[in-house]
């Protein structure tokens, strides 16, 4: 798998909590680096790249049947080949216990699918400008899946990429049925990432629990 690195740096960067993000469709392993300079040097920081192809240029990490509504059989394959992934991480340089993951646009429904499917897995999820996977058998937002598990997400006032019904039905979710203990965002833009949400979520990073 090709993944972009940022090491830790400072007091406990020998073994560090890990943020593993996932870039949106025609993304690469480069795409998020702004984001990942935001974080605090505590944090290592994985940047992996989708594994399928996109015809227009870049990657994706699943096949849609139309946009923010994955072909299950798909998204299943490169959740259970990213969780084989992490697998293969070493411990004694990192702290597994305090692995987060998340993604911007597809890379959100990605980082959501990940969080549902094996929870117990991560410490904490950031969710950013896209939709969790709805309607397919693979992969269910379940109420309480995610129940005490800190959430970073955010939306553009003015994105209408993802379409807003599956927008409104994961926000809906995530602060009422999730269980989660979400932080939710809201900044004036279309389909980005601010600089504000990148201190914010910077902010929100440095605060979780060590």
């Amino acid at each position: 798998m090709n993944v972009e690195w940022r090491d830790a740096a400072g007091p406990g960067s020998e073994r560090p909590p890990l943020v593993v993000l996932f870039h949106g469709r025609g993304g690469d392993e480069q795409s998020l680096r702004d984001l990942a300079a935001a974080f605090p040097q505590r944090f290592a920081v994985a940047l992996p790249r989708g594994p399928i192809a996109v015809d227009a240029g870049g990657y994706t990490w699943f096949e849609n049947r139309s946009l923010g509504r994955p072909l299950g059989a798909s998204l299943r394959a490169s959740v259970d080949g990213m969780h084989a992934w992490l697998d293969t991480l070493d411990p004694a340089r990192f702290d597994l216990a305090r692995v987060s993951a998340g993604g911007f646009s597809a890379g959100m429904l990605f980082g959501g699918a990940m969080l549902l499917d094996r929870p117990a897995r991560f410490h904490a999820g950031i969710l950013l400008s896209g939709t969790l996977p709805w309607e397919i058998a693979e992969i269910v937002p379940a109420e309480n899946r995610l129940a005490g598990k800190p959430i970073f997400y955010a939306h553009g006032d003015r994105d209408e990429v993802i379409p807003l019904d599956l927008v409104a039905r994961s926000e809906a979710y995530l602060r009422a049925a999730s269980g989660a203990a979400v932080e939710p965002h809201r900044y004036p833009i279309a389909h980005e990432i601010s600089a504000a949400e990148r201190g914010d979520l910077g902010a929100w990073l440095e605060a979780l629990p060590q």
